[in-house]
């Protein structure tokens, strides 16, 4: 396994400047309340780079002469705290699993970091700064600002850019687990199908999909599940499967598991009882085959924006034949009905990291194809989402085993 972020780091070390240094943490699992904390989750491009999923660790590396040197700092072993939360990640386990030989201790980070920027002469430093809201309580937004106090004469280089483009292309190592995601994320999606009934209430449907989550071997959730019947499919980020169903209503379940910190994120949109109705079949078809055409159009040197330009001309002229929108229509109106993006990139984040709408397809990128109506008025709420792998000449869908015809979803939950 050492292999796979041994060679990312590699590609660190072939692209940052002469005197430059990287520093990378892993986070730790801020407070809930009390003594209580919230779930620990690695930072995703320490992770990337080290195969490291404990808390409180530091990754440095710099490049001088040519030469790229490389450091991990870990906890300090405490035998009174191990009785209590078990054990750190030790100096052999950090080696073995990241290939990093050097072991330092988080006390000694600040100490070495000083010596190595003075006797190196480091001129720059880069740090993933990635910031979409107006908030810095990050470890690395800290760090940033002591050393810009202590060594104003070193650039600071938001690396989130530089980092996201180095994950953007996906090796058989991840693709691996992203297939594995996807097959614990199908077993929970049949399940729901095959145990919803009219009248359970949103959180029953999602009990299914945990269960298999759980049983499957997943490590956690991609995302918080969404389970939305009825009018509640309507709101894209709903998410608190509290209602109860009616009959005749739609279920949009939005749901993905984590296997290994990558992701699966697939959507189904199903009839409680089992039946849908000629309306919603109507509706139906117009996102299904919207979602095949899309999924026809992937291949390299796509501009990744065009996809969805593709799909709300399909979906202008769709909705124009049942009505929706009137013969003098045009592509603005489509966004009554379709107000979200057709596809977004997928791997270790469910929407991973980058600026993919501004950049073209190339092979090796995981992406998802996720297009939606959304009829308030009428109660419908319909999207259909399947993960693609962009290939040298084409695309592989991933997700193609997890049904999505017509035919097969009433059937499979007939049966």
């Amino acid at each position: 396994m050492s292999n796979f972020f041994r060679e990312n780091r590699k590609r660190i070390s072939e692209i940052i400047d002469e005197r430059g240094a990287v520093v990378l943490f892993a986070g730790r699992a801020p407070v809930k309340r009390g003594d209580e904390k919230y779930p620990f989750s690695p930072d995703r491009n320490f992770y990337y780079f080290t195969g490291l999923d404990g808390q409180n660790l530091i990754y440095m590396a710099y490049k001088t002469d040519g030469e790229f040197s490389e450091y991990l700092f870990l906890e300090r072993r405490d035998p009174v705290l191990a009785k209590w939360m078990g054990e750190v990640i030790g100096e052999e386990e950090a080696k073995d699993k990241s290939g990093v030989s050097e072991i330092k201790f988080i006390d000694e980070f600040e100490s070495n970091f000083s010596e190595i920027i003075f006797s190196k002469r480091i001129e720059k430093i880069y740090l993933d700064l990635e910031n979409r809201e107006m908030r810095a309580f990050m470890p690395a937004f800290d760090f940033a600002r002591k050393v810009k106090e202590n060594y104003p004469y070193i650039i600071v280089k938001n690396g989130y850019d530089f980092f996201a483009n180095l994950r953007k292309i996906k090796a058989p190592y991840e693709i691996d687990r992203i297939r594995k995601a996807i097959n614990i994320t199908k077993e929970g999606l049949l399940l729901m199908m095959r145990n919803s009934k009219a009248g359970m209430f949103e959180y029953e449907i999602e009990a299914y999909f945990d269960f298999a989550v759980k049983k499957g071997g997943a490590g956690d959730f991609a995302f918080k599940t969404i389970v939305a019947a009825g009018k509640n499919a309507t709101i894209l980020h709903y998410s608190e499967n509290r209602s109860a169903t009616e009959e005749n209503d739609l279920i949009l379940v939005d749901a993905g598991a984590q296997f290994e910190y990558y992701n699966g994120d697939i959507t189904r949109t199903f009839p409680v009882n089992g039946k849908f109705t000629e309306r919603q079949k109507l509706i139906y078809d117009i996102v299904l085959r919207g979602q095949k055409m899309v999924i026809e159009r992937i291949k390299p040197g796509v501009p990744f924006k065009s996809l969805n330009e593709s799909l709300k001309v399909f979906y202008l002229r769709e909705l124009k034949k049942i009505g929706l929108i009137g013969a003098g229509g045009t592509i603005d109106d489509v966004s009554e009905y379709y107000y979200h993006n057709v596809s977004h990139t997928l791997g270790l984040e469910t929407h991973d990291a980058g600026r993919y709408r501004e950049g073209i397809l190339e092979a090796g990128m995981v992406m998802t194809v996720e297009p939606g109506l959304y009829i308030e008025k009428e109660g419908i709420g319909i999207r259909i989402e399947d993960d693609v792998l962009v290939t040298e000449n084409g695309r592989e869908v991933l997700s193609k085993d997890i049904i999505k015809e017509i035919s097969d979803i009433e059937e499979y939950m007939g049966g």
